[in-house]
């Protein structure tokens, strides 16, 4: 018999490179919210491949930027932990040129742990082929990395040659979860983050990134799911945002999270939501860890 292979891989970037949409296409479904708006992930959101002879764990991180409240402060622990617990790092840019402040920053912080980095040239689909050896050699120029690989994270393009050369970077070692497992998150966090998801789908600007989902119920029947939920805005007048004139964005919210959750649960859902305001709660550590974030 064959040895069992096993390792650890952070995704890492600036916030809306396209970390979760990767994290997603690698495991086959989606365990990982996706927004075109920045800092989307809070914490870090472990997806797991499974191989016949090898296991890949995955480690989607916040996107690296300058916090500017205790969330942020607690997201970029989050980024730090898990780059330091890594076998080797996915480091993901667009192909915009020349890297900026926040991509040489997060080389900085690379090199300085002396671990292997494979640049990932993500949202190629958007820009002409031949820009793209330009990019390269500028990247190539700050940072000695390990491998350089052009992908579409959303067409699926350049995604198995990627998982394929991760593969070389597995040691002999354990399978850390059981065959059946595609994330650590538990359902009711995954539930909270699909519902978040289509907020931040449905509003704009700041008010999105004040919002905390909590599930404080979840109960099973015979045919289906009975999940309340509530959701945390930061101030009084964005309550009746959220809510929407006659409820008209939180019911679209639920009725797109709905549909998401019953395809993660394989059984119809019946969801409540409530908004509730919790004020500046993103700036009190008590009110982080009830909601989850930590750091770790």
């Amino acid at each position: 018999m064959s040895e069992f292979k096993s390792g650890f891989v952070s995704i890492v970037g600036r916030p809306n490179v396209g970390k979760s949409t990767l994290l997603n296409q690698i495991i086959g479904q989606k365990i990982a919210i996706i927004s075109d708006k920045p800092q989307t992930t809070r914490n870090n959101i472990l997806g797991i491949l499974h191989e016949d002879d090898m296991q890949i764990v995955f480690i989607d991180t916040p996107g690296i930027h300058r916090p500017f409240t205790k969330l942020g402060e607690v997201m970029m622990k989050s980024a730090d932990s898990a780059v330091r617990d890594a076998d080797v790092v996915l480091f993901l840019v667009e192909p915009n040129g020349k890297p900026g402040p926040s991509e040489e920053k997060i080389m900085d912080d690379l090199r300085a742990l002396g671990l292997p980095v494979i640049l990932v040239i993500n949202k190629i689909d958007k820009v002409k082929k031949e820009s793209l050896l330009s990019v390269i050699a500028t990247y190539q120029q700050v940072f000695d990395f390990a491998a350089v690989y052009m992908i579409s994270a959303k067409e699926n393009d350049g995604v198995d040659a990627l998982i394929k050369e991760l593969s070389g970077y597995m040691q002999e070692g354990p399978m850390y979860f059981p065959e059946d497992a595609v994330t650590d998150q538990p359902e009711r966090q995954v539930v909270a983050e699909l519902v978040r998801e289509k907020l931040l789908q449905l509003l704009d600007q700041e008010v999105p990134h004040g919002i905390a989902i909590e599930v404080f119920s979840m109960k099973e029947k015979e045919k289906l799911y009975e999940i309340e939920v509530n959701i945390y805005c930061e101030r009084q007048s964005h309550k009746g945002i959220v809510i929407g004139k006659g409820g008209s964005v939180l019911k679209e919210a639920g009725s797109l999270a709905r549909a998401d959750i019953e395809d993660m649960l394989e059984k119809k859902v019946l969801l409540k939501l409530w908004v509730k305001v919790k004020d500046d709660w993103r700036n009190r550590e008590g009110s982080l860890r009830n909601f989850g974030y930590t750091g770790e």
